[in-house]
């Protein structure tokens, strides 16, 4: 529940996509469709070996068919991570941070597959992961033409909204095929274009092999982001489908999915200024922002978010370094917070250090320029620039009171479990005519309540709560402050623990027990009294309170940049612009490459097991080294994955991706598999914002340390066997 709030909160908050630099060669995201329209011969020169029918086609199979969106839930709007088929019996490879959450729910303090790895050495002992899907990509559609023309310029962003709707209810009913494919449409470029996407969704992917995390997570939080890298960040999925072939939910009948196309993996390595394509479902860029939201994210939205995470990693840390239990249960939510906090970190360092304001002001400064030669365009964009401005300042004016609760609560679990009780309480109000929906409600909380205190450690979710509330009160004025520090001031003379002790002493949502004996028969006046309960809504009120205008300014946001880039492309028509990334299947094309991150620093391209050795210390999780991957070190025996006596682990490469790219394929000009992408560099943290061709890098595994893990380490030969390798 707090994964899923704090995922839809984020999608509210960071959802401005929006920039402007011209593409170089191993810049931009370009949709599938439209690759026929790049440069094939500067890019055939780099060493793509493929024709445009190859990668992309909805008549035959094309290397589009093995690239998957993994998601949660059965018809996915968006996916947290990509996949790609790697054999004729649906078997996965993605990243061992997107298989994160499937490992850990796995794991018991006896079957600590986080510790310890994890591989199937047969179909009968692949583990399922109910709500896990994979979706594939049928086709995608121009629907510019047919949503544009009907959208007036008057319109609000509301109004916008449900016209779209209403426009594309039938197109995506008749695509959808009576239900067979899941339709999603999407704007680019601010709204100025519509797509259509139609996918198969597959609801049977089973866990089959993952690395202990001193492989797959080795260097955790401190190498993060970080260059050079050591991670064998990978693990294993199979999708499944019915006996027919089509989707189905998990059954014992269901067999190994039979893909249109699969990825041959190729042993042949990398080498510096190799030809390196990356597929994949890029979550969120904001290329197209502009100076005023530079000045918004360095001045209110990092240094909270940073602020809040940092507090809430604090807390988990302490928890889950005294108790096993614990560090296994919480795991995976620790390492998403910690990859999030560490991200802005990185992005406040990148924009400052790389002058990013000053390059988008110089931008706005050529489109002021062009948009004052003319009356039209005046007319049509002169205040462009100022409305947007506008927009930020008014989010700026209650941005602390949106995100120090929403995030931070978020971190609360107990007020997630209070928040249900808000259904209950209206039914409640007229409890003789709502008998039957109270007793549906009272069951279906009883059935959460089973879940919710199966894996919840109350002393911890004290601590938390005690440690964000510290937090609001030092950040927020008085009158900012939700309403329930009235409650702690009067009734507790302003003592914040004292206040959460008597919430977790007493709540009826703090004790399984507890909630029980009230579900059997509830009360509204148990409700009234709950501390727990009345927290919620007073922060589900004060969000309620400045959420209409943070949402209103960050709509006029959102409508001047619809003319902003509009504006953009119309000043450089010469000008391949590729859209901002959201969720939808994107190609990046690059080169292996090396950088300078600083004067007199060198970062080679590759780095090596001997590098993992070095940095080996048994006193910190984060960099222990199993006994097995040291014996196979001394012995050098690493088969035919190695070279010249090393082994190469990691790699570099010149491709534009962000966030939802984990996982994705990293092939060379045949298509071939060489590497798995997981992450950015440091010095380019900046780069979802504005692409730095010099210093900007994506770190992969390379896919020969992969396949040695599997065969060498696990023995996994079974899934070796598996394989189309080529030499």
């Amino acid at each position: 529940m707090k994964r899923l709030f704090l995922t839809m909160f984020a999608a509210v908050l960071f959802g401005l996509s929006i920039n402007a630099s011209t593409p170089r060669p191993d810049e931009g995201m370009w949709l599938p469709m439209f690759v026929d329209r790049l440069n094939w011969v500067d890019i055939q020169e780099m060493g793509l070996q493929l024709t445009a029918e190859e990668l992309y086609s909805i008549n035959n199979s094309s290397l589009k068919d093995a690239i998957v969106g993994l998601a949660s839930g059965s018809a996915p709007d968006g996916y947290f991570c990509t996949g790609e088929i790697v054999s004729d019996q649906g078997l996965l490879f993605t990243n061992h941070h997107c298989g994160f959450n499937a490992i850990q729910s796995h794991s018991t303090i006896e079957h600590d597959y986080l510790t310890d790895g994890f591989w199937a050495m047969s179909y009968k002992e692949e583990l399922s992961n109910p709500n896990l899907t994979a979706s594939f990509l049928i086709r995608m559609e121009d629907l510019t033409n047919k949503i544009v023309p009907e959208l007036s310029d008057t319109l609000s962003q509301t109004e916008r909204g449900k016209k779209i709707r209403e426009i594309t209810k039938d197109i995506k009913e008749e695509a959808s095929e009576d239900g067979k494919y899941d339709v999603v449409v999407k704007s680019f470029f601010g709204g100025n274009e519509y797509y259509m996407f139609v996918y198969e969704t597959y609801k049977d992917v089973r866990l089959v092999g993952a690395p202990p995390s001193s492989i797959g997570k080795y260097g955790g939080d401190t190498d993060n982001w970080m260059w050079p890298r050591h991670t064998g960040d990978f693990s294993i999925f199979r999708v499944y489908s019915a006996p027919d072939g089509s989707p189905a939910e998990y059954s014992e009948d269901n067999i190994p999915f039979k893909p249109r196309h699969y990825l041959p993996i190729s042993l042949k390595g990398v080498k510096k200024d190799d030809f390196a394509m990356i597929w994949g479902y890029p979550g969120s860029t904001e290329r197209y922002l502009t100076s005023y939201g530079i000045e918004f994210a360095l001045d209110a939205k990092n240094p909270a978010i940073i602020d809040i995470f940092g507090t809430t990693l604090g807390v988990m840390k302490s928890y889950m370094d005294t108790d096993e239990a614990i560090r296994i249960k919480y795991a995976a939510d620790y390492a998403s917070t910690a990859n999030s906090w560490k991200y802005f970190i990185g992005q406040t360092k990148g924009l400052k250090n790389l002058n990013v304001k000053a390059k988008k002001k110089e931008i706005e400064n050529k489109f002021s320029k062009w948009v004052n030669k003319n009356s039209t365009r005046k007319e049509k964009y002169g205040d462009v620039l100022e409305n947007i401005a506008a927009g930020y300042d008014e989010m700026n004016e209650v941005v602390k009171q949106i995100y120090y609760p929403a995030i931070g609560s978020g971190s609360i679990e107990i007020l997630g479990q209070a928040g249900q009780g808000n259904q209950l309480a209206g039914l409640l109000e007229n409890a003789k005519e709502n008998k039957a929906a109270i007793a549906e409600t009272t069951k279906a909380m009883k059935e959460d309540a089973e879940e919710f205190f199966a894996d919840y450690d109350m002393e911890m979710d004290k601590d938390m709560m005690k440690a964000v509330l510290h937090l609001y009160k030092k950040n927020l004025t008085a009158d900012q402050l939700p309403d329930l520090f009235i409650t702690i001031d009067e009734n507790y003379n302003g003592n914040i623990d004292s206040y959460v002790d008597e919430m977790f002493e007493k709540s009826i949502f703090a004790n399984k027990e507890r909630m029980m004996k009230f579900l059997n028969k509830p009360k509204m006046k148990t409700l009234n009294k709950d501390l727990a309960f009345n927290a919620s809504n007073s922060l589900q009120g004060v969000m309620g309170m400045y959420g209409g205008q943070y949402r209103n300014a960050s709509m006029k946001v959102n409508d001047g940049m619809r003319f902003f880039i509009a504006g953009l492309r119309e000043m450089n028509p010469d000008k391949k612009y590729y859209p901002n990334a959201n969720s939808s299947m994107r190609f990046s094309y690059g080169t292996v490459q090396d950088y300078y991150p600083a004067d007199a620093v060198h970062f080679d391209y590759v780095t090596h097991l001997s590098g993992a050795m070095e940095k080996e210390d048994p006193t910190n999780p984060e960099f222990v080294v199993s006994e097995k991957l040291k014996e196979l070190y001394e012995t050098k025996d690493y088969g035919r994955y190695g070279q010249d006596g090393k082994l190469i682990v990691c790699f570099l490469s010149t491709n534009d991706i962000t966030g939802g790219n984990s996982g994705s394929p990293v092939m060379n000009g045949n298509g071939e598999l060489i590497g798995i992408a997981f992450d950015g560099n440091w010095e380019a943290m900046s780069g979802d914002i504005a692409f730095e061709p010099e210093l900007q890098r994506t770190i992969n595994v390379d896919i020969r340390y992969v396949l040695f893990v599997i065969d060498k380490y696990a023995g996994a030969h079974n899934l070796i066997n598996e394989l189309t390798i080529v030499k």
